[in-house]
C-alpha cells in the first residue's frame, strides 16, 4: 500500500493527458457524430511542430522556450485539423457514415507517411527536450515529476476554460445548438460550418498541448506516436461518455489510473506475475473498456449527443 499515493499521482497525470486528447474526439463526435480516427495524428504533428520551434531556438532554456513550443504545436495542429475538416470531411458530411470513417483512417495513414517522408530524420525517434532537475518530493513515498506538474496544471485549465466557453459564451451556446439539431440551428442563423470548424480547431489545440506533455514525459517523439495515443484517448472518451467534455477527462483519469495500477499491483498477485508489468497495461486498459460497455454502455457520465440517424 505504500506505493498507492505514487500510483494514483502517476495515473492521474497519465489520465489527464489521455483526457486532453479525448476532448477532441468527444467534441467532434458531439457535433457531427464523426469518429475522427486521424486525431491521434493531429497530436503527432503538434509534437513535431513544437520540436521544430525548439530547434529554432538553440541555447534557449526549456522554461523560456516552452510557451513558444506550445504555440507552434497549436498552430500546426489547428491548421491540420481545420484543413482535414474542410477538404476531407466536409464533402462527405451527408454521405453514409462509413465513408468519413474510412476517410479518417486514410488521413491518419497519410499524415504519418508525410511526416515520415519529409521531416528530417523522422524515420527514427526524435529526441524531445525534457525538464532537468530533481522531482518535487511531496512525501517519503510520493514525488512529482516536473513534466507531470505541466499536464496536471494544463489539462484542468483547458477543460474548465472549454466548459465555461461552451456554457457562457454566445459561440459556445451555438455549438450546443448545432450538436442538438444542426438543421434547426442553421434556420436560426447559426453558421454551422463555422461551428464545426471551431470544434476541430479546439480539439487540435488541446491535442498540441497533450503532444508537448507527452514529449516532455517520454523525451522522444515519433511519426507513429499518434496511433496508440489516439486509441487510448478514444477509449477514454467512450469510458466517460462520448460527447461529454467532463466525461472525456474522467474517462482519461480512470484509464490512466487503471494502467498504472496494473503495472504496480497485478504482478504482485500470486499466479498473476505473467499478466503484470508494462507489457500488459494496454490489455487491462481495454479490458476495462469492455467491462464498462457491458455494464454502462453510455459511459460513466452518459452521452450528450442527439441521435440523428
Amino acid at each position: 500500500m505504500h506505493q498507492l499515493p505514487q500510483t494514483l499521482v502517476s495515473g492521474l497525470a497519465l489520465g489527464a493527458l489521455y483526457g486532453l486528447i479525448a476532448i477532441g474526439y468527444t467534441m467532434v463526435y458531439g457535433i457531427v457524430q464523426l469518429i475522427n480516427f486521424a486525431h491521434g495524428e493531429i497530436v503527432m504533428v503538434g509534437a513535431f511542430g513544437a520540436l521544430t520551434i525548439h530547434l529554432w531556438l538553440p541555447g534557449v532554456p526549456l522554461g523560456a522556450a516552452l510557451p513558444l513550443m506550445i504555440l507552434g504545436g497549436v498552430v500546426i495542429s489547428v491548421a491540420v485539423a481545420t484543413a482535414a475538416e474542410r477538404f476531407a470531411y466536409r464533402p462527405l458530411r451527408n454521405a453514409p457514415r462509413l465513408a468519413p470513417l474510412i476517410t479518417a483512417i486514410g488521413l491518419s495513414i497519410a499524415l504519418q507517411q508525410l511526416v515520415w517522408a519529409f521531416y528530417p530524420n523522422a524515420k527514427k525517434n526524435r529526441d524531445f527536450p525534457q525538464f532537468h532537475g530533481n522531482a518535487f518530493q511531496l512525501a517519503d513515498n510520493l514525488h512529482l515529476q516536473r513534466d507531470d506538474v505541466f499536464i496536471l496544471v494544463a489539462a484542468p485549465l483547458c477543460m474548465l476554460a472549454l466548459g465555461l466557453f461552451t456554457t457562457k459564451s454566445r459561440t459556445g451556446r451555438a455549438m450546443q445548438a448545432t450538436a442538438q439539431d444542426p438543421d434547426t440551428a442553421r434556420l436560426m442563423g447559426i453558421n454551422t460550418d463555422r461551428i464545426i470548424v471551431l470544434a476541430f480547431a479546439i480539439g487540435g489545440a488541446f491535442a498540441a498541448v497533450a503532444a508537448v506533455a507527452q514529449g516532455l514525459h517520454i523525451g522522444q517523439i515519433s511519426f507513429d506516436m499518434g496511433f496508440i495515443l489516439g486509441l487510448k484517448a478514444f477509449t477514454a472518451a467512450v469510458l466517460g461518455g462520448i460527447g461529454n467534455i467532463y466525461g472525456a477527462m474522467l474517462g482519461g483519469v480512470v484509464l490512466g489510473i487503471a494502467e498504472t495500477s496494473s503495472i504496480t499491483y497485478i504482478q504482485d498477485i500470486p499466479g498473476m506475475q505473467q499478466l503484470g508489468g508494462g507489457g500488459w497495461k494496454d490489455v487491462w486498459a481495454f479490458a476495462l473498456l469492455i467491462l464498462v460497455l457491458l455494464i454502462r454502455p453510455q459511459g460513466l457520465l452518459g452521452e450528450r449527443v442527439a441521435d440523428r440517424a
